[in-house]
């Protein structure tokens, strides 16, 4: 017989560290094909833009404001992210809860809070692993006392399909 998961408020693996705060709800595995997490996103916290060659990702803020990216621009310009048109006159949106982004495999994409409040969201990566790569970019981020080194996060990034394309800036 079959059984789902059902998880009570607050219930899951905690990942924390230096502005990271994650909550792994569903690790991927035999009985998952994708990873789903809530994720506290911090005023200050932007993951930079970036692409997976094989991962798909979904965001679902529940609350707070968020601003969020997931499309080719026509110009990957040395502006920030939050700049960025693509050729069809599409932006950056400014979310709120209920907004939803869907991230195909090879979609440039970002999210980051610009408010004063923390944002939350439900996060799914697939396929599932994603919480190895968010354990040790907690730990990096934990060991950085807010200077974190971008050659770090870029080998990090490598080893879990994560394609940097701007910097990643953890809350102050």
């Amino acid at each position: 017989m079959t059984h789902g998961t059902m998880l009570e408020p607050g219930a899951g693996r905690p990942i924390v560290g230096g502005g990271l705060n994650a909550t792994l709800k569903i690790a991927g595995g035999s009985d998952a094909i994708t990873s789903t997490f809530e994720v506290i996103v911090p005023p200050g916290y932007d993951v930079g833009a970036h692409y997976h060659t094989h991962g798909e990702e979904l965001f679902y803020v529940v609350s707070g404001q968020v601003e969020l990216f997931a499309f080719e621009p026509a110009i990957r310009s040395k502006t920030h992210w939050s700049m960025w048109v693509s050729r069809d006159g599409r932006s950056p949106l400014h979310a709120g809860p209920g907004s939803l982004m869907h991230v195909p495999a090879g979609c440039p994409h970002a999210f980051r809070n610009t408010t004063d409040e923390p944002a939350v969201m439900l996060f799914q990566a697939a396929p599932a692993g994603h919480e190895d790569y968010f354990e040790e970019l907690a730990k990096l981020m934990a060991g950085s006392r807010g200077q974190l080194d971008p050659d770090e996060v870029a080998k990090l990034r490598l080893r879990h399909d994560v394609h940097q394309i701007t910097t990643l800036a953890s809350p102050n």
